[in-house]
């Protein structure tokens, strides 16, 4: 019998990868080794559970174990791969070495936390995932006060899902606008009146200096309130319940720089998904493609097309357009395509009572990116079937 192909990690990508190699092949072997349960549950979802009063079994669709009876996969869970023996084609997991005729590390990302001083840094909570989450549940569920670092993507609307559902809510980063990567100060200013509005506080251009418990800290604003103490590096003080790190994302890259593999800000991954080691592959937020790291759905999702095909001895490339980014900010939804910020020299601006569309120019007069807001949403995929030409 021949070896079976090999998938490390149990997200998105990975599940991915496996209901779109079943839909050609129900029988070939695959094996999943997972430092979790191997649920299979929606990840942008957990960008709502506040305001959906969800708990972390509400976002499993199926449960390892229905996974692997569904889509017939050896499934390896709470197991961590020690090595990879990269001559010899097999993992070792505790001492034991298990062979592999392709191997897929969908290892992901992990949340960034900033360096901060103080006694309780180890509080903070990050929730890329459906166990920091369910580790993490009763104490978000319990707390009013919260202090969400970073204002990018993923922290705005973390942000804007703790506000809806009546924490108070308190945002740092070190820009000086909401999402300063993606959104040009137009949109982001608007954004940011819409979240103060209801009731989002802002502390843009500072960072955490220091996070202490209350009752430890003889600065804390002389209060025998309990909570967690911030400090801003302004000097400001504020106390919360509990601390959320949103400031982006590490590729989980530990395992593939200890077996050789080339790794960059991600593992380095050409057009087939092959890793510099031949029959390893990258997939999802770990994979470097063209030198970025695209923690998307679809990329994602045209990432595992391509490569179930070239596991299934088809060589492919995996071919990606221009493609729509939708952010989950209810109160002020948009979606956006390209670039708007980088390398921008010019913005067109369409604004209405039903909210703006708004394209962004190069320096030669060539449009790069757009965003379309609220009512505007229409006007995305129209958008979108102009973009590829003008890139």
């Amino acid at each position: 019998m021949s070896a079976p192909i090999i998938i490390i990690g149990s997200g998105f990508a990975a599940y991915q990868l496996i209901k779109t190699i079943r839909r050609t092949d129900q029988t070939i072997a695959i094996s999943v080794f997972t430092l979790d349960a191997g649920d299979d549950y929606n990840k942008p979802d957990l960008s709502h559970v506040f305001t959906n009063k969800q708990s972390s079994v509400d976002l499993i669709r199926l449960t390892g174990e229905a996974f692997t009876t569904e889509f017939n996969v050896d499934l390896h869970a709470f197991t961590e791969v020690e090595q990879i023996n990269c001559e010899h084609q097999e993992i070792l997991v505790a001492g034991v070495a298990y062979p592999y005729s392709k191997l897929v590390l969908a290892t992901g990302a992990r949340a960034f936390i900033p360096t901060m001083l103080g006694d309780a840094t180890d509080k903070v909570i990050t929730l890329n995932s459906l166990r920091e989450f369910e580790s993490a549940q009763q104490q978000l569920q319990q707390a009013q006060r919260v202090l969400v670092i970073g204002a990018g993507l993923i922290g705005t609307e973390i942000a804007m899902d703790l506000s809806s559902s009546g924490k108070k809510v308190l945002v740092v980063d070190p820009s000086k606008g909401l999402m300063a990567n993606m959104l040009p100060d137009l949109v982001a200013n608007q954004l940011r009146n819409k979240m103060t509005d209801a009731g989002v506080v802002f502390e843009l251009g500072k960072t955490v200096h220091s996070l202490n418990n209350c009752l430890s800290d003889k600065n804390a604003l002389n209060t025998s309130e309990t909570g967690i103490c911030v400090t801003l590096s302004s000097g400001e003080t504020q106390i919360v319940d509990c601390v959320i790190s949103a400031a982006g994302l590490k590729a989980n890259t530990g395992l593939a720089r200890k077996s050789g593999i080339n790794v960059n800000n991600g593992l380095v991954v050409n057009l087939q998904l092959q890793t510099s080691v031949n029959n390893i592959y990258a997939l999802g937020d770990c994979a470097e493609i063209n030198g970025k790291v695209m923690s998307y759905l679809q990329p994602i999702m045209l990432s595992a097309n391509a490569l179930a095909k070239t596991l299934l001895g088809q060589a492919t490339e995996v071919t990606l357009p221009a493609m729509l980014v939708k952010v989950k900010t209810p109160k002020m939804p948009m979606q956006l395509g390209g670039n708007m910020v980088n390398g921008v020299t010019s913005w067109q601006a369409d604004i209405d009572t039903e909210g703006c569309s708004v394209k962004a120019y190069n320096e030669d007069k060539k449009m790069v990116g757009f965003i379309v807001t609220e009512g505007h949403m229409k006007k995305a995929f129209p958008l979108l079937r102009e973009l590829p030409a003008a890139l």
